[in-house]
């Protein structure tokens, strides 16, 4: 037998020593942990740029995330949450499974931990629960008629879902879940032209939608009609320096804020501006049919329910002459928007 032979031999040799080893590994657990074993881990990350700046804000408004594991049969098999800001706000955060070989559905609703705006309406057990159990609701209070209000800053709610088959093949996969906001900061500003005062408390301002209930996948479920009241009013007045004639003229505005849940292309919550004394409307209009007319500037191709989903802040500015409105024009987000009467509600 010449050399060559004999070195090859040994090589298909040592290679077979090898793959025995590597088997006797797997099943008996020769390999200790941080040396690299036979398992299969996956690590879960979590992105929120589903926003009008398609920028990762998760570890900046992400304050608190539970992730589920459904198998194939949608049963909860996993449940893994966390409050921890520290963690969150890392820019490292993650969340590590371990899972037999099949199908699952991973689902993280984000903003639910601290149950101070959002309850999610499944007790959850694992073994039992199912995936379609895992509605959310909305916190919301009933006045002297019955009817149900929101009249709190609601908590950002988060929303996401994906589908995962795990592999038998040992190693390490990096898997991540992208978030959609489910809620949006409304501010109203009201411009009054006369020079007078303009007080916000003459005013009562509300938004009408039926958007407090949502699935499993995120699609808003039949729901009572809120009304959703400011949670902050004040004044304002700015100095205005007149060019050439170096005159300084003020600018007074009330200012509005309200929170209010996901809206919904062609079905637009209603925004109520109500003068305190008489009840009587000031105006009305359609907030997201309103929010949608400054959607070109933005995004031209892009389609309504995936402007309205990326967009969670609207800041719209009304003219008043001598508490009048004056239904000429209007700013949307520091858009201009010229209206034509006919079209106010």
């Amino acid at each position: 037998m010449n050399r060559v032979h004999i070195i090859r031999r040994i090589a298909l040799a040592l290679s077979m020593v090898a793959a025995m080893l590597a088997g006797s590994s797997c099943e008996n657990g020769l390999i200790f942990e941080g040396e690299g074993d036979c398992g299969v881990y996956y690590r879960i990350l979590f992105r929120y740029d589903y926003n009008i700046k398609f920028a990762d804000a998760f570890a900046y408004e992400v304050n608190s995330l539970a992730l589920y594991v459904f198998d194939e049969n949608d049963v909860l098999v996993e449940q893994i949450a966390t409050t921890d800001k520290q963690s969150l706000s890392s820019g490292t955060f993650e969340i590590p499974l371990e899972l037999q070989p099949g199908k699952y559905t991973l689902m993280a609703w984000g903003g639910l931990m601290n149950e101070e705006s959002f309850d999610l309406l499944a007790d959850t057990q694992i073994g039992k629960t199912k995936l379609q159990e895992l509605q959310v609701k909305m916190h919301r209070q009933y006045d002297e008629n019955g009817k149900a209000r929101v009249s709190e800053d609601l908590l950002p709610l988060f929303h996401g879902t994906k589908s995962l088959e795990v592999t038998d093949i040992p190693g390490t996969y990096t898997e991540t879940i992208p978030l959609m906001k489910n809620t949006n900061n409304i501010r109203i500003l009201l411009h009054e032209l006369s020079g007078n005062e303009v007080d916000a408390d003459k005013f009562i301002f509300e938004i009408n939608d039926d958007n407090g209930l949502y699935d499993w996948d995120n699609t808003l479920l039949d729901d009572e009609m809120i009304t959703y009241s400011s949670w902050h009013q004040s004044n304002g007045t700015a100095d205005v320096d007149d060019g050439d004639v170096k005159a300084i003229t003020s600018v007074n505005v009330a200012l509005a804020e309200l929170t209010i849940g996901r809206m919904r292309a062609g079905d637009s919550p209603v925004l109520h501006i109500r003068n305190r004394e008489t009840g009587e409307d000031v105006f009305r209009i359609p907030v997201a049919d309103y929010a949608l007319l400054v959607k070109g500037y933005y995004r031209e191709k892009m389609g309504d329910q995936e402007y309205l989903d990326r967009q969670d802040e609207y800041t719209m500015t009304f003219f008043l002459d001598e508490g009048e409105w004056v239904s000429s024009v209007i700013y949307i987000n520091s858009w201009r928007v010229v209206l034509n009467n006919s079209e106010l509600n």
